[in-house]
């Protein structure tokens, strides 16, 4: 499929590690093109994340797909220098650095404004670009606790653990992609021959424990109106039951949310519960929150006495929430994903004597029915310095070496 809404804008990346790369990779995903500059010889730290064969990793494959490579070096007065000129060329810049790092190395949104009054400038950093915190450094991790996050991930007996996967970084990529295209959509809506939008208007200011917070629905109304302080519950949400992980007698557990007032009449009937589903402290979702410990107590006598095939099997046909909890294995066989071309192959380097075909995660959102074709997983370190440098700023290939960037 040709889908491509975002085809004609152009991305210089100057992001590195998960951020700035997803909002790069979801711009790149429905046809912006997208020019990832990396540092000679390192490149992208994320390239020897979970490296496990090869000189890339599956990590940095996947988060920088759909994007081109060049190498330059920014601590170069050349370097900041074919920066600039690319950014003349460019609809977007996309950087995760320290706040202020751009503008040592003079190239702050006033600087590239000059050079092209109509960018949008997308920055993403820990606490943002303005604020007592603004010049802390931060990972992921550490916006998760101070958004709210950690301390509601875990059992209650428990310190609080983190995700799986770098959640925070993920959600301030989506925030940061978001807030560009918004910024792109305003200034096509301008008319023509309309001064650009000001500065401070095509500055897109993505903080993590901000896009954090964002997400933690009620947390701080709750406390402010009611002053509830939310508590770790393990698998469970707080206030909705039942609504749980339950074990199965294979070995496996299954995810099922039966707190809907009417689908807890079915759900107890499937479990053989009839005197639960006619208890009066059961009628609605307050009273179950309450009695939580006596209700999967009971749906987990049941589970344990059934595989997971027939749990689920039993539970679908009363149309009740309910599903396996997937692993990598799972997933890459699964009908549904494969339905909608959500696992999409392609032949990398896993450093062994041939390259691999290697599944990887569809686009989404889908547009027509499936998800759109990737078009290249995450290139080679600076596979795409000399295309970019001759077609763009017209560079000849003695000026390309002098960098001594290849």
């Amino acid at each position: 499929m040709s889908i491509r809404p975002l085809d004609g804008v152009r991305v210089l990346e100057l992001g590195n590690y998960i951020a700035a790369p997803t909002a790069g990779r979801i711009l790149g995903d429905f046809g912006a093109e997208v020019i990832k500059v990396e540092r000679p010889k390192a490149g992208d730290e994320l390239r020897n994340w979970r490296l496990y064969g090869g000189d890339t990793s599956m990590l940095y494959r996947t988060i920088n797909r759909n994007k081109k490579s060049i190498t330059l070096d920014l601590r170069t007065e050349a370097g900041r220098g074919i920066v600039l000129d690319l950014i003349r060329h460019c609809d977007v810049l996309l950087e995760n650095f320290r706040p202020g790092m751009l503008e040592k190395w003079g190239l702050g949104p006033d600087v590239v404004n000059e050079a092209n009054p109509e960018l949008v400038i997308t920055r993403i950093s820990a606490y943002g670009q303005t604020g007592p915190l603004s010049a802390r450094p931060g990972f992921a991790a550490v916006a998760e606790a101070v958004g709210g996050l950690r301390e509601l991930v875990g059992d209650p007996d428990r310190p609080p653990v983190r995700t799986g996967v770098s959640i925070g970084d993920s959600i301030a990529g989506i925030y940061a992609a978001f807030g560009t295209v918004m910024a792109l959509f305003q200034r096509e809506r301008r008319s023509t021959g309309d001064a650009p939008a000001p500065l401070r208007e095509r500055v897109i200011d993505v903080a993590l424990n901000e896009a954090i917070l964002s997400v933690m629905e009620s947390l701080v109304p709750d406390y402010l109106a009611y002053g509830i302080q939310r508590e770790r519950v393990g698998g469970r949400m707080e206030g909705i039951a039942p609504s749980n992980a339950y074990p199965c007698g294979d070995g496996t557990s299954i995810i099922i949310g039966g707190n809907g007032d009417a689908i807890f009449q079915r759900y107890m009937a499937v479990i053989d519960r009839p005197d639960l589903a006619a208890d009066p402290d059961l009628r609605d979702n307050a009273g179950r929150w309450r009695e939580r410990e006596r209700l999967d107590a009971a749906i987990g006598e049941w589970t344990i006495r059934h595989t997971r095939a027939e749990a689920l099997t039993l539970l679908e046909a009363a149309a009740i929430p309910c599903g396996p909890i997937y692993t990598a294995a799972d997933i890459v066989v699964d009908e549904q994903y494969r339905a909608r071309n959500m696992i999409q192959p392609f032949a990398v380097d896993v450093g062994e004597p041939e390259p691999k075909t290697v599944g990887f995660p569809g686009i989404v959102p889908v547009i027509g029915a499936q998800s759109l074709p990737i078009r290249t997983v995450g290139p080679d370190l600076g596979e795409h310095t000399r295309e970019v440098l001759s077609e763009l700023l017209g560079m000849s290939e003695a000026e390309i070496d002098a960098l001594g960037v290849l």
